[in-house]
């Protein structure tokens, strides 16, 4: 950025938010000298964790300068619990870095336009999510759209004049009045709102209005779409109907004329295809798929077609077999995708040319992000060779980096992180271990703060969701369910393992857990809290244990089955599997697993369930639901909870309001590690 141009940005900034900005730079010298006098015994609270930013929705310029990214934090202020996203920008040399919306709401999900002129982003401050854009250089924003069902993702056309959207089906009138009589009882699985396409035009007519033209309707529901680089056609991927669940059997990929509704299906055989992306030279569609049948355990392969229509082509496997596509290298000839390996996420990349032009490559995919730590968040400009992504590692919070296509040169960019001064942290390690059947699992270990090499430590085993999950080398320190520092803060070891059934491992190791529920997967945990043991480092008669999700199913069914734990959290756990499948809104997900449905085979789902052996039970087990989790119902905790105080085991139910499948507000998120760790000091005497 020229010097002149710096100066033109400034200024048209400082004029629109010259309140804002003055304010900012107070703010900045308090922060600054608040740091410089902040305690040198400043420990790991929950409360310190708050103050760690998280950068979300990333758009690179497409001159490759500039950086728009989301960044949120927590305000609680009072009667506020919430998480407040603004969008920023940063120049790529490192010459700004500006907040660059201050609104009571949030903004989100920036998007460059193809000069490189205009930011879009999503915003509620209207009161519903719609479009907005203001100029690069600064100014105020433009509220583009006006749906009533608000805006769930755009994109812009290639030549700039228009953008498209998805946007659910609005309420009729009789439907609107129904709710306001207080007559709107409705009928399960009846009367969808699907999602579809439309599209606006950046430009205004003779009368000052924009006109929105919708592109496709009927019984079923757009989850992504791309425009054809000559803006003429967008490809768009849809399920049935707007369920989660639905998402599991099918989906299919189709083709729209810009200018008109006449649907072209393009890949609609029996898997589940999604993320279709054009080549630069429109001539073929990348997408990735289950193949020719659901995957219901969970299936991403790279295939491409023709755009013209024809049959698709397999891409070389990649590591994991599990596939986010991100889009086109500039030449066509290698497609970029995010997925993780092992216990790092990343952007990778793979050549495609020979297997499109129908030859057999042995080139291999190659990682493009540092696997020091975790990556995600990735943005891609293409012409200009570059990649944006958000990199943390164990030790080092959250920012964005920017590096080639190929990886070389990252360097970051943001700094939303960079004065937060962090006390004294327990290191986190990879560490590797055989489970009882020889199978290698990997996990990563953070020590107990003011660790002495030869001391024995209180430890916690966690247990990641999923079963599909997976623990990454991210940040240690940062806001969660499960606060690592804070545990490791109060003198105890944190192991997280990745047991069969975890992703980054491959395929196979991620069916390793099919129809082995809390069996497999119970050993691999067991095995590596052994090996912790048996390298001196955790007191065996000091184990608590604790997990969210599949993580509390798991811990649930391990207490059924061991009493080495003196203290157990169960979070949102799934303890009775046949209620489960009735009751949540995935029962397609446990077909996957175990193959059937529970009332053709009552035993196996009975087998695999805590709740039908919880009289082994000797554990103290705390439970933890959300109040409104439709993934996991709280009855799974109620009826897990209720069986225990009436066998007279120790036990405490705590639930969390308004909270789906997992905390949404800061002070809720917070919350939960405090009581976690006092219910596990109570059997375990941590403290001293």
């Amino acid at each position: 950025m020229s010097p002149d141009y710096q100066l033109l940005f400034f200024l048209n900034h400082l004029k629109t938010n010259a309140m804002y900005t003055k304010w900012n730079t107070i703010r900045g010298v308090i922060a600054l000298c608040t740091l410089s006098y902040l305690p040198l015994a400043a420990q790991w609270t929950p409360e310190f964790s708050l103050q760690f930013k998280n950068i979300t929705g990333v758009s690179l310029s497409p001159d490759g300068k500039y950086a728009a990214y989301a960044v949120s934090e927590p305000v609680t202020a009072g009667e506020k619990s919430e998480y407040l996203q603004q969008i920023w920008v940063s120049a790529l040399d490192g010459s700004l870095r500006e907040p660059y919306t201050h609104s009571e709401k949030s903004s989100f999900a920036p998007a460059f336009s193809p000069d490189g002129q205009k930011i879009a982003f999503i915003s509620a401050r209207s009161g519903k999510n719609q479009i907005w854009v203001m100029r690069l250089l600064g100014g105020e924003a433009e509220m583009l759209t006006d749906v009533k069902k608000g805006v769930a993702g755009f994109q812009w056309a290639p030549d700039g004049r228009t953008i498209a959207f998805l946007s659910a089906n609005s309420d009729s009138e009789a439907e609107e009045k129904a709710r306001k009589e207080k007559r709107d009882a409705w009928v399960v699985d009846e009367n969808f709102k699907y999602r579809h396409l439309y599209t606006i035009p950046l430009s205004k007519d003779a009368d000052g209005k924009r006109a929105v033209r919708r592109l496709t309707q009927g019984a079923f529901y757009v989850n992504d779409f791309d425009w054809s680089p000559d803006s003429k056609t967008i490809v768009f991927s849809h399920k049935p109907d707007p369920t989660i669940n639905a998402g599991y059997k099918s989906g299919d990929i189709s083709l729209v004329p810009a200018d008109s509704g006449a649907v072209t299906p393009l890949v609609s055989w029996a898997g589940v295809d999604q993320s279709p992306k054009y080549s630069p030279d429109g001539k073929y569609i990348a997408f990735s798929s289950s193949g020719k049948e659901p995957a219901l355990i969970g299936l991403q392969d790279l295939y491409v077609v023709p755009a013209a229509g024809g049959a698709p082509i397999p891409m070389p496997l990649t590591p994991d077999r599990n596939a986010s596509l991100l889009g086109w290298s500039a030449d066509g000839q290698q497609l970029l995708f995010a997925e993780s390996l092992q216990t790092s996420g990343t952007a990778m990349r793979i050549p495609v040319g020979a297997a499109i032009a129908g030859k057999k490559s042995a080139v291999r995919a190659q990682a493009l992000c540092p696997l020091e730590g975790t990556s995600n968040n990735f943005s891609m400009a293409a012409t200009q060779n570059l990649l944006a992504y958000v990199y943390q590692t164990p030790d080092k919070p959250a920012e964005l980096y920017v590096s080639g296509l190929d990886g070389s040169n990252p360097r970051a960019v943001s700094q939303v992180n960079s004065q937060v001064a962090l006390p004294k942290m327990g290191k986190t390690e990879v560490i590797r271990w055989k489970s009882s059947d020889g199978l290698e699992v990997e996990g990563l270990l953070t020590y107990p703060v003011d660790y002495e090499p030869g001391k024995k430590y209180p430890m916690a085993l966690q247990i990641h969701g999923g079963p599909a999950g997976v623990f990454s080398k991210s940040f240690t320190g940062a806001a969660g369910i499960y606060l690592n520092q804070y545990f490791a803060q109060q003198g105890m070891f944190v192991l997280r393992p990745n047991p069969r059934g975890s992703v980054g491992y491959g395929k196979d190791f991620r069916y390793g857990n099919y129809k082995d529920w809390g069996f497999g997967d119970y050993e691999d945990v067991m095995s590596g809290v052994d090996h912790v043991i048996q390298k001196g480092l955790a007191d065996s008669s000091k184990l608590a244990v604790m997990g969210w999700s599949y993580g509390g199913y798991l811990t649930s069914y391990l207490v059924t089955k061991t009493n080495r734990f003196k203290a157990a959290s169960v979070g949102a756990g799934l303890t009775n599997l046949i209620s489960m499948f009735t009751t949540n809104d995935i029962p397609e997900a446990l077909v996957g697993y175990f193959g059937v449905d529970p009332w053709d085979d009552f035993d196996l789902y009975e087998k695999h369930s805590a709740i039908y052996h919880v009289k082994e039970v000797t554990t103290p087990t705390q439970i933890v639901h959300g109040a409104e989790d439709q993934r996991v119902p709280i009855s799974q905790g109620q009826e897990f909870y209720t069986a225990l105080r009436r066998l007279g085991i120790p036990s405490e139910m705590v639930i969390l309001p308004r909270t789906p499948h997992g905390p949404q507000e800061p002070k809720l998120l917070i919350d939960v590690s405090p009581r976690i760790m006092k219910w596990f000091d109570t059997f375990l005497n941590i403290k001293p």
